[in-house]
């Protein structure tokens, strides 16, 4: 047994009720590894499910985070395809906000030789997320036109990349001018578009007269709605987050939520065959669940060869409300990561 640090919430609700604590951790079961955890990614199903917002959220006390990267130090008696000393990263149905972790060897792969812990713990989670949503429900095909939402994100830069390895025409939208810039300097979109009230216009002119296929859409509200109008015949929305309803604050605000609720944009069904549009949806514990069809997707994904993930913000382990506040702002660039020890 050791003692590990670990950041447990021990009732999702509130931010501030999520603590650091020392708890020991049993020896890995017979088909699991330990890893000495090094690094955590954030993400949003992370707030979402601390403050309780989150369909997947586990029921009372429970430990956040969905990745992580680190050192195998100890293996299980049935494992043979790891090793002490293994640096590797992975991912996790919650339980990743820890400085050690007992996880089946299943949900490890290797971290590249030239991959920071950093960059390790950034990939997993929106690699995948970005590779299902494109080619499994989007299904991405050289010419395309498509559009990501939140382009500077962990998400939308992977997206990105992904689309160029399809040679397809790129439109990223970001909701703040400092964005743009790290886009056109960092990224190879081929439009940026800040969003506003003129949002409709600006994405007809950086379309140049090409149809709109694939949108993904993680914003919600009127951006969501507009970006379903301009969509072309046989076009493909892929819906993988909302980001408009992220709380800024310690808590939901539920009059504002429902608010938000009562008025978000409404898609007939009805109408669908005549419109010649597809909406799909998607949550990525799905694919946790489906462990042979995940490993299958890593593969594909990782053929592609992408560069690391964009890591723009890194915060030490004591300093993980920080992380989420900066998280919670939507001001981050690329993938925000918190080093552990």
């Amino acid at each position: 047994m050791i003692e590990r640090q670990v950041y447990r919430i021990h009732k999702a609700g509130a931010i501030k009720d999520l603590k650091l604590q020392t708890e020991t951790l049993e020896q890995p079961n017979p088909d699991e590894v330990c890893v000495e955890v090094r690094a955590v990614g954030l993400n949003f199903a992370d707030i979402f499910a601390i403050q309780g917002l989150y369909s997947a959220t586990p029921k009372g006390s429970f430990i956040p985070g969905l990745e992580f990267s680190g050192v195998v130090m100890a293996v299980g008696e049935e494992v043979t395809d790891w090793k002490v000393g293994d640096r590797v990263m992975g991912a996790t149905k919650f339980g990743g906000y820890v400085s050690h972790i007992n996880i089946n060897h299943r949900y490890i792969i290797p971290l590249p030789d030239s991959w920071s812990f950093e960059e390790g713990a950034g990939f997993l989670v929106q690699g995948l997320t970005a590779y299902y949503a494109l080619t499994e429900l989007g299904n991405l095909k050289v010419g395309m036109s498509v559009l990501i939402h939140s382009a500077a994100g962990g998400v939308g830069i992977l997206a990105n990349r992904i689309c160029k390895k399809y040679g397809a025409y790129t439109i990223g939208t970001v909701g703040q001018g400092n964005k743009v810039d790290f886009l056109k300097q960092e990224e190879a979109y081929d439009a940026v578009i800040l969003r506003g009230a003129d949002f409709p216009a600006k994405l007809q002119q950086a379309l140049h007269g090409r149809p709109l296929n694939l949108i993904m859409e993680c914003i919600g509200g009127s951006i969501l709605k507009q970006g379903w109008n301009a969509m072309a015949p046989m076009g493909r929305m892929v819906v993988y987050g909302n980001a408009s309803f992220t709380s800024h604050g310690n808590k939901p605000n539920y009059p504002k939520l429902i608010w938000k609720f009562l008025r978000r944009p409404k898609i007939d069904p009805l109408r669908l065959p005549t419109e010649n549009k597809s909406l799909m949806g998607f949550n990525l514990i799905y694919l946790y669940e489906q462990t042979d069809m995940m490993h299958q997707l890593l593969h594909s994904l990782q053929a592609l060869q992408l560069k690391p993930q964009h890591i723009g913000h890194v915060y030490t382990f004591d300093q993980m409300h920080q992380a989420i506040h900066l998280f919670q702002q939507g001001k981050t660039v690329g993938k925000v990561v918190v080093k552990v020890g």
